[in-house]
């Protein structure tokens, strides 16, 4: 008898986030461990760093936070549930629900990915996913120039 695998909703990845322990995105179905290097980490907290700076200076109405966890979907339909390296935001979308955990199905003002090892996914995958929520400024950090080289 073959079994197959069946794959999880946005909703029910939001049940089984294994929380506590790293950061996860719903890929195809399934969860997916995020693992980042430490420069890759610098450069995020980098963003954060700056971001909240002007934020502060010119005293806009956004939060910046590196577990933003967005529900997202393919050409096909698949739910996915990704979570930008950096990720500006509303204060008042994010405190609109502050009891709520870190998912979003709406958009945020700006998504920011980081390239690593799977810097195809951030140039072709979440690129589409992120247009298709309404995301309207999406940043790709090649600090390494990776796509350049491939």
């Amino acid at each position: 008898m073959v079994q197959t695998k069946t794959k999880l909703t946005f909703a029910e990845f939001l049940e089984k986030y294994p929380d506590g322990s790293g950061i996860y995105e719903l890929v195809n179905g399934e969860i997916v461990k995020v693992e980042a290097t430490r420069a890759h980490k610098n450069v995020a907290r980098f963003l954060v760093f700056g971001f909240n700076d002007e934020i502060r200076r010119l005293g806009l109405d956004y939060i910046v936070d590196k577990d933003i966890v967005l529900r997202t979907v393919t050409a096909s339909g698949q739910e996915q549930g990704r979570n930008p390296d950096v990720g500006v935001v509303k204060a008042s979308v994010w405190n609109s629900n502050v009891r709520g955990y870190g998912a979003l199905t709406e958009p945020i003002q700006l998504a920011v990915e980081v390239t690593s090892t799977n810097w195809e996914d951030d140039y072709v995958d979440k690129l589409d996913e992120y247009q298709r929520l309404g995301i309207c400024e999406y940043w790709i950090v090649d600090y390494l120039a990776i796509a350049s080289r491939a």
